[in-house]
């Protein structure tokens, strides 16, 4: 178990090094083609050292590695603060506000290829409208300056952009386990919910978007233990990470048992969930009568 920060960059030396491997070079002969001490090479490798994101292009001209999406998503991996890639990053402007677990957050989130997510509590936060997204972020940070609160809520919209279909690239596959508790929750008031039920409802017609309720009728069940996401990454199956949320951090889970685990209780919960089809109706009839 670590936190988001080690974690890729583990990941993200176990890729330069499988990729250094493929072409042929050794550690010694890749820091000479780069200008580096091997020392360097090896530091990135073994995850002990951050790297910058035009270090990690480098390296990749010497692996003569050109597919441009693997190049972004390992560029992406190294997301370290100030360096040319974070400036360009559109969550950088938030810098000053968002904690760094927020951003390595919304970082993988916004190179995923697939989230799978359980939520017990609230709407996920890339299905929540904006009066709701409020709502939360408000007694979330009970205290907080009205002006915060509306910048943390820009940010939530803004990260909406991945589900997009009109963006250059593909949209997010999701896949949304809710309790019913989400939806019994009047979070916000009598208005605001039923907006958000009625937009979840909408959201849930997406192609790429898949709801399953978990009713209470379902009873005790492994989800019951808390949320979680799941996020898979293109190309790379070994990136994939599942993140589990606490009240002032997030925790990481990287290993293959990690992920076997959580994504047979996935499939679990689905089983014991109502169908997309049936949902849809179940969240209608919930914000009918709301």
């Amino acid at each position: 178990m670590q936190y988001g920060p080690a974690v890729r960059r583990r990941k993200l030396g176990a890729e330069l090094r499988a990729l250094r491997g493929r072409a042929g070079l050794t550690s010694g002969a890749a820091a000479e083609l780069v200008g580096w001490h091997q020392s360097k090479v090896s530091r990135i490798e073994t995850g002990r050292s951050a790297v910058k994101s035009a270090d990690v292009l480098l390296l990749l001209d010497a692996y003569e590695v050109s597919d441009p999406q693997l190049r972004a998503l390992l560029e992406a991996l190294a997301g370290a603060d100030g360096d040319s890639a974070a400036r360009h990053q559109w969550w950088h402007a938030y810098k000053a506000l968002l904690p760094p677990a927020y951003r390595d957050f919304i970082s993988l989130e916004a190179q995923a290829c697939r989230m799978r997510t359980l939520e017990t509590s609230v709407v996920p936060g890339l299905l929540q409208t904006p009066d709701y997204a409020r709502a939360v972020t408000r007694a979330a940070l009970d205290g907080m300056p009205q002006d915060q609160v509306d910048s943390l809520v820009e940010v939530r919209i803004a990260r909406q952009e991945v589900l997009r279909t009109d963006r250059p690239d593909p949209p997010l596959e999701l896949a949304a386990i809710l309790d019913e508790a989400v939806l019994r929750r009047p979070v916000g008031g009598y208005r605001v919910m039923t907006r958000q039920l009625h937009s979840l409802v909408e959201a849930g017609r997406l192609p790429h978007v898949r709801l399953h309720v978990l009713p209470f009728a379902a009873g005790a069940h492994i989800g019951l233990t808390g949320p979680f996401v799941i996020f898979s990454f293109p190309n790379i199956a070994d990136l994939d990470v599942v993140v589990l949320d606490h009240l002032t951090s997030s925790l990481y889970l990287e290993r293959k048992e990690d992920l076997k685990d959580y994504s047979e209780a996935f499939t679990s919960l689905q089983e014991h969930a109502l169908s997309a089809e049936d949902t849809l109706d179940f969240i209608a009839g919930i914000g009918d009568g709301a």
